[in-house]
């Protein structure tokens, strides 16, 4: 009986198989121009993202480089230590440091730079000129295409002792003016405001192309029942776009601890360094200056359960709230 049961379940599993497969082909067949485009994508995250999951293995190793004439042979020789380098770095005397200036730095920039782009977008959807919003569109989009090196040359040059920015505040305080970083006190608010100067105008994209989704209609039947055109934007455009904002910001907290190690690097010097050192300049030294390849990677593991474990409380949070939701 046991036999036949499995056996029918066998054959419905093939047949379910059998049709999503004809589905599958017929829908390639039909659009091979699209999956064509897709399939860089697709080996990007598959050569850059999936392969070097392997490596992970190296966490719980002591790994040496010298083991094997391959990168494979090293990881398969080298000593399992097991938690070593994750209790070592929890031991470790910057640890405690290292973690709150990651935290600090990620949800004062969180909550400065998420609404930002969304403010932008609402401005510029409000601007009835064509030509003067593809101006502003334009401008505020610039920043992301120029190279972060410049970027960071420019906010050294400005927040320098004669920069333009520490004369103006020289000005209104009445103090002299001051290497602005090299004071901790102002790094991360320096960090924070170039991060939205850099990204406003990108991010807004995705809520501007949001905006030209909602129903005209619907602002018509505002306007009849008396609503100006700001009780429009909260009565009818916050609404209508926030299953844009609640999905952009699952995803951002899905990457709390992913605070930008390129730029902290060039920016922070001795003196600040007690401020922003965080989690990713704490591997980057560890792993390429100290070569400790298998610790470094444990503080990257670490970092990542950490970044999925806030993702998956935010989709869970949001799923029974709103009923949005990544999966």
């Amino acid at each position: 009986m046991l036999v036949g049961i499995a056996a029918t379940a066998t054959k419905k599993i093939e047949n379910v198989i059998s049709e999503k497969s004809k589905i599958i082909r017929k829908d390639i067949k039909k659009n091979k121009s699209i999956y064509l485009l897709v399939l860089p994508i697709i080996a990007f995250y598959f050569i850059f993202c999936y392969i070097p999951i392997i490596g992970t293995v190296i966490s719980f190793e002591d790994f040496t480089m010298k083991l094997g004439n391959t990168y494979l042979q090293n990881i398969l020789e080298s000593q399992w230590v097991g938690f070593k380098h994750f209790i070592s770095f929890f031991n470790n005397i910057n640890f405690k440091r290292v973690f709150f200036n990651t935290f600090k730095i990620s949800f004062i920039t969180i909550l400065f730079s998420f609404p930002a782009p969304i403010i932008l977008a609402l401005l510029i959807n409000e601007i009835r000129s064509i030509t003067f919003k593809r101006v502003v569109q334009t401008i505020t989009y610039l920043p992301h295409f120029i190279s972060l090196v410049v970027i960071c040359g420019l906010i050294k040059s400005f927040t320098s002792d004669t920069g333009i920015i520490s004369m103006l505040i020289s000005q209104f305080t009445g103090g002299m003016p001051m290497n602005l970083l090299n004071d901790k006190n102002c790094f991360i608010p320096i960090y924070v405001f170039s991060e939205i100067w850099q990204t406003i105008g990108w991010n807004s994209i995705i809520y501007i192309a949001a905006l030209a989704g909602v129903n005209q209609e619907l602002y018509e039947s505002a306007s009849i029942d008396g609503a100006n055109r700001i009780r429009q934007t909260i009565h009818v455009t916050i609404p209508e776009i926030m299953p844009t904002i609640t999905i952009m910001l699952i995803l951002k907290l899905g990457n709390v601890l992913n605070v930008g190690y390129e730029k902290i690097l060039l920016l922070y010097n001795p003196l600040t360094k007690p401020v922003a050192d965080v989690i990713s300049t704490f591997i980057y030294e560890k792993g390429l200056i100290d070569r400790s390849y298998s610790f470094s990677t444990a503080v990257g593991l670490f970092n990542s359960v950490v970044n999925f474990t806030f993702l998956f409380i935010a989709n869970q949070i949001s799923k029974k709230t709103s009923e949005i939701s990544l999966w």
